[in-house]
């Protein structure tokens, strides 16, 4: 069998902002929903500065723990859940979903200029028992995956780098 030469990383974006996002992306739930929540947030370089070109992907369960599996999640009905959902940051870096409470957590992929992968965190619920993923990791570092509680849901604040970057994750077989 003839092996080929690995082709050397590329960046991931600003490239998706013209072709990735639309209409409804970011609502994995209409906001009319009895049980919406809203998570946002705002994605962070290594110098503190917002990202205003970054792209947040969310992916979760439903509250009672099944992963939707059924197509058309792009289809948007504002009724049907779908467990998955993306949103552009705006000027600012903030991003914004409306969904409904996971049984623990978020999981989050960001794709954001200057990397040459995508992203992989967790968005842990305030106050929930720790998976072994959370409870494992060193005190000062848990806080980083763990979301703020507000009155209409939760914020969970990305940083890439810098003294308070947010834990990335790498999955076994993962070639990266």
């Amino acid at each position: 069998m003839r092996e080929f030469a690995c082709t050397p990383g590329q960046t991931v974006g600003p490239f998706f902002h013209c072709a990735l996002p639309y209409s409804g992306d970011n609502r994995l739930v209409g906001e009319d929903h009895p049980d919406a929540v809203r998570l946002h947030g705002t994605v962070y370089d290594g110098a503190g500065d917002p990202i205003p070109d970054a792209l947040v992907e969310l992916w979760q369960p439903g509250p009672d723990g099944d992963v939707v599996a059924q197509p058309g999640s792009l289809r948007r009905d504002d009724d049907a859940f779908t467990g998955w959902g993306r949103c552009a940051t705006d000027a600012a870096g903030h991003y914004s979903f409306t969904t409904l409470m996971p049984p623990a957590f978020f999981a989050i992929t960001v794709f954001a200029r200057g990397l040459l992968n995508r992203l992989f965190t967790r968005a842990y619920l305030p106050g929930g028992d720790p998976d072994s993923l959370l409870a494992g990791l060193d005190a000062a570092r848990r806080d980083t995956l763990v979301c703020a509680a507000e009155p209409t849901g939760y914020r969970f604040d990305i940083h890439l780098q810098g003294e308070h970057e947010t834990v990335f994750l790498a999955y076994h077989g993962d070639p990266r």
